[in-house]
Parts: structure tokens; C-alpha cells; sequence
């Protein structure tokens, strides 16, 4: 009986550990610069569109297209925390330029990360969350046409 209790014990908390391993979500504040550097983002990003963050300054609108979300997910598995999200953080903005195609315009403006639909803005850094299967960035913005 007593033996039966232990190992029981020893599964349940082994259970735990591996629940709370797997539900890892660590916040990573990281720089959008360095993101759009990365010769991955220099050679699949439009030049010939503009990504804004927050209140950075810009061009005057002449058409707005609408505000849109993208929220991406990429496989984290064997690789650092700071890796998989610059790579999730290419896929977002490559949807976000995806939408400026399909919806005619050459901008996306007053962007800001918006993971779980909580707005963090800043024009330095975007916010990803990290875990140990996946990593996650969302970004929201509006698709316009500048001057």
C-alpha cells in the first residue's frame, strides 16, 4: 500500500512538473529593428512598403484600407527564445504585407503588438511571447496608401 501511495505521488508530481514545462509563455520585449534586419527580412520584405510602428512619423495618408490583425504562430522547438521569435515576427509582418498587396495600398501605420488583444505600443520594440513547443507575435495596424 504504501509503496502504491509513493509511486503515485511521484507520478503525480511528475505530471505537474511537465504541465508547467509545457505551459511555458515567457514575454520577450525585443528589437524591431534587429527583427527587419535579419537577411531573411531583408530578402522577403517589400521595400517598396512601409512599416510604421506606433507614432512614428510618416508620410500623409491619401486612402486608408482598413485596421487588420495578424497572429502568428512558429515552431520554438530547438531554438533559443530570441531566434524563433525574430522568425514569427518576419511571418507577421510578411501577413501584414500580404493584406497591403491584396488591399492596394504601400503602408502599414501605427503598428503595435497586440498579443491575448492587449495593445503594447512602441516604435523601438514588439512583444513576443515564447514557450517551449511554440512562439507567438500579433501585430495589428492600418493598411494605407501614403503620399
Amino acid at each position: 500500500m504504501k509503496k502504491g501511495l509513493i509511486t503515485l505521488t511521484a507520478l503525480v508530481a511528475g505530471l505537474a512538473m511537465a504541465t508547467s514545462a509545457q505551459a511555458r509563455d515567457t514575454r520577450h520585449l525585443l528589437s524591431i529593428e534587429e527583427a527587419m534586419s535579419t537577411p531573411a527580412a531583408q530578402e522577403k520584405l517589400d521595400p517598396n512598403i512601409r512599416f510604421v510602428f506606433a507614432d512614428a512619423p510618416h508620410d500623409s495618408v491619401v486612402e486608408q484600407h482598413g485596421n487588420f490583425v495578424t497572429n502568428k504562430k512558429t515552431n520554438a522547438f530547438n531554438k533559443s527564445d530570441e531566434e524563433a521569435c525574430r522568425w514569427v515576427m518576419l511571418s507577421a509582418l510578411l501577413s501584414l504585407q500580404d493584406r497591403v498587396h491584396a488591399e492596394g495600398g504601400n503602408a502599414v501605420i501605427n503598428i503595435e503588438s497586440f498579443y491575448k488583444r492587449e495593445p503594447m505600443v512602441s516604435q523601438d520594440e514588439y512583444e513576443c511571447h515564447a514557450g517551449m513547443l511554440m512562439a507567438g507575435v500579433a501585430l495589428r495596424g492600418d493598411v494605407v496608401t501614403l503620399r
